[in-house]
């Protein structure tokens, strides 16, 4: 039986990665599905990942941390990782890209007919014109991609699987070396995956956290 508190009480975040072990396909393909199968909201699913498995990829990624930055403490985590992948929101939720998803949810056998359907489909729309009235599309979606990131981290925690999530990187340069501004895509945040090396002193501190009874209250 699973033994979720002790996977939460030891995962962590991993500072240095061993860079002479890769993890195996089978073990990343539950990876790539937990991000598939992560929720969003109206199962928009408005993200896109880019996924980083050998030297050549790394590398591009790593531009976003060019060498002599004050990002470029988080360079080797993306070099030495066995994988990478780059998380991305969409900027706009378009009429074009919806029905595509409505079209997934069909062939999956979603609705019972095609009133189920196009009610799902007006509810849906409602949601997100309330968002385009709003103007926070953009954000709304990133939040959604935020979610992603956590089944992603602790799906690799249940695989035995070291990660880090990283913001520090110039989004920019990220933007331009994959054409995402062209895409309708903002690149968010990196998540490095593979197995820690002997040097990440992380490995070996314990866990802090605060309290139940400082973090929870009851209704």
């Amino acid at each position: 039986m699973m033994d979720l508190p002790h996977i939460l009480q030891t995962r962590y975040t991993t500072k240095a990665y061993d860079k002479t072990r890769r993890i195996p396909e089978e073990t990343f393909k539950q990876l790539v599905a937990a991000l598939r199968y992560s929720p969003s909201s109206v199962n928009a699913q408005p993200w896109h990942f880019i996924v980083a498995d050998d030297e050549a990829g790394k590398q591009r990624l790593a531009k976003a941390t060019p060498e002599g930055s004050a990002l470029a403490y988080n360079r080797g985590k993306i070099t030495d990782a066995s994988h990478v992948v780059l998380l991305c929101a969409r900027n706009e939720l378009t009429e074009s890209y919806l029905h595509s998803v409505l079209e997934q949810e069909e062939k999956d056998g979603r609705y019972q007919d095609a009133k189920a359907r196009d009610e799902f489909a007006a509810a849906r729309a409602g949601y997100v014109q309330q968002h385009k009235t709003a103007g926070d599309v953009a954000h709304w979606n990133q939040k959604q991609v935020y979610l992603a990131q956590g089944f992603l981290l602790l799906s690799a925690a249940m695989l035995g699987i070291d990660a880090t999530p990283i913001e520090g990187f110039l989004p920019e340069v990220m933007s331009k070396e994959f054409g995402l501004a062209g895409k309708g895509l903002t690149p968010l945040v990196v998540v490095a995956l593979g197995y820690h090396a002997e040097s990440d002193n992380n490995a070996k501190r314990p866990k802090s956290r605060l309290a139940e009874k400082v973090l929870f209250s009851k209704a």
